[in-house]
């Protein structure tokens, strides 16, 4: 059977195919149009997820009518009215476009959070525990608990969180003061965190906030924002404080879900789940010893999410986040070495792209980390602000020679961790010291291992920073044709394969 999931009409779209219980392909219409948070399929992302044969069912990550009533009550009027956002006209416009006969295609809906859940518990490495899901809005839930069981599969929700409370609109609000796109750009918020100080902490709670442990909840409404809050702060101290007050909930949310579950073992989804300090602080839980972030937990995630809920058992996904559009060749290791080695800097375009909002070696910026001013030179490629940290990674027994992380491993980059010593490796350290670590093993990426046990052999030095080869406010290369033309216009040496 060939299971298609759908994210689409809101931000973010992506298509998921799920054949046989395998997750065999799944990427970012973004990707494919080249404009960023494309809400739209597009015909040459539905093409390719058609090399695995037409889909005998397709699953929307949430249900439309309840989505509409939430919009009616949010007063997003436009929105309910607007008819190319009612999924299954939707799908048989994009789907006859392509040649697949509609009328053969089974249209399914998943609840938006169970989705979210879904895409953790079907590719978590445990067969028991708590899900936590948390994000700005879709239905009317908000954050969720869960308990799961893959054997006989069970997902019971134990509590929810429904709009307006949302800790995902209370930090896309602050984004928003701070002059950055909400629902776009939070993760700038996220590391300006580390420039300022907390210390609008409490006066956050008073304003917005109940509580800021497992019992809160919003005083009002901030989906359209809160305006010029506090108009003296500064950015960075606003950005200190929302990030503080969201470890704090989130992680009395963790807690309480282990607890209620009965294990240790914890899944986080949500667009929240992307925000590596909170995931962090998590970690730390002596209430959890494992935990398990699907590598693209948001809404283009919940697609795996959506095609996983027509299975009663666990996906394979041998092929862990590359998952999406190919680049044929072997991969260049020794052309990246001698770049490496030469002129320090160098991008790589092989393999399958990533699914995922982090390059993860298929679609990379490789830079030497010990070079001062490297963070200057990489800029100068990708066009963006300066204060933004860039991420290391590192082989995985290599791990502790260099950073203290709160987890056994990081494959995903979803995790911060203190650098043992940042200035050995100073352009993968943040200005608190700590870096967004990448773990490879020989097994998950053998030729970005073989890279790094190279690089350290000729230098000494077993880490290599890593950021997506695109531009400001571009979607991550895709194609060998986007690779070509990012190369062209940055001047990037850029390999693709030997």
């Amino acid at each position: 059977m060939i299971a298609w999931g759908v994210t689409a009409l809101s931000h973010d779209a992506a298509l998921a195919v799920v054949h046989d219980g395998r997750l065999v392909f799944a990427a970012h219409a973004e990707r494919y149009s080249r404009t960023k948070n494309d809400a739209m399929l597009c015909d040459e992302l539905v093409e390719d997820a058609l090399q695995w044969g037409r889909p005998d069912v397709v699953v929307w990550y949430e249900r439309p009518f309840v989505k509409k009533l939430r919009q009616v009550v949010a007063g997003q009027f436009g929105d309910v009215i607007e008819r190319r956002t009612v999924p299954r006209a939707y799908l048989r416009s994009v789907l006859k476009r392509v040649g697949v006969p509609v009328r053969h295609v089974d249209l399914e809906y998943c609840e938006h959070h169970r989705s979210h859940a879904l895409a953790g518990t079907s590719t978590a490495p445990f067969t028991a525990g708590a899900v936590l899901v948390a994000d700005a809005i879709g239905e009317f839930t908000t954050m969720s608990i869960w308990a799961f069981e893959s054997s006989p599969f069970r997902l019971e929700r134990l509590r929810q969180w429904r709009y307006p409370d949302s800790l995902g609109l209370l930090y896309s609000a602050v984004t928003r003061r701070c002059g950055y796109r909400p629902n776009e750009e939070e993760y700038i918020i996220m590391g300006l965190a580390a420039y300022g100080r907390p210390v609008h902490r409490e006066r956050l709670i008073e304003d917005f906030l109940v509580s800021a442990d497992h019992d809160w909840s919003l005083r009002r409404n901030v989906h359209r924002g809160i305006g010029s809050w506090l108009p003296e702060a500064t950015d960075a101290d606003l950005a200190a404080s929302v990030q503080h007050v969201t470890d704090s909930i989130m992680t009395a949310c963790a807690r309480y879900a282990v607890t209620q579950s009965g294990t240790g073992n914890l899944v986080l989804s949500g667009g929240v789940a992307l925000n590596c300090v909170a995931n962090s602080r998590i970690a730390e839980l002596p209430e959890v010893s494992n935990i398990h972030i699907f590598p693209n937990p948001g809404d283009a995630g919940s697609s795996v999410g959506a095609a996983a809920s027509v299975l009663s058992s666990p996906l394979e996904w041998p092929d862990g986040p590359y998952l999406g559009k190919g680049i044929d060749g072997e991969y260049p290791v020794d052309d990246l070495l001698g770049e490496l080695l030469d002129g320090g800097i160098a991008g790589v375009a092989s393999g399958r792209a990533e699914f995922g909002p982090r390059a993860l070696g298929n679609r990379s910026i490789l830079a030497d980390p010990r070079c001062a001013d490297m963070k200057d030179r990489v800029n100068k490629y990708k066009g963006r602000e300066p204060f933004r940290p860039f991420a290391p990674v590192v082989r995985q027994e290599d791990l502790a020679n260099y950073f203290c992380l709160p987890v056994q491993s990081s494959p995903y980059m979803q995790f911060t961790a203190m650098a043992k010593e940042p200035d050995v490796i100073p352009a993968v350290c943040h200005v608190d010291g700590t870096s967004r670590v990448q773990t490879v093993s020989a097994v998950q990426h053998p030729a970005l291992y073989e890279l790094l046990t190279r690089w350290e052999q000729q230098t000494g030095c077993g880490v290599l920073l890593n950021t997506s080869m695109n531009g400001r406010g571009e979607p991550l290369v895709n194609s060998a044709g986007d690779a070509d033309r990012f190369a062209a216009r940055s001047g990037l040496p850029v390999y693709k394969n030997d």
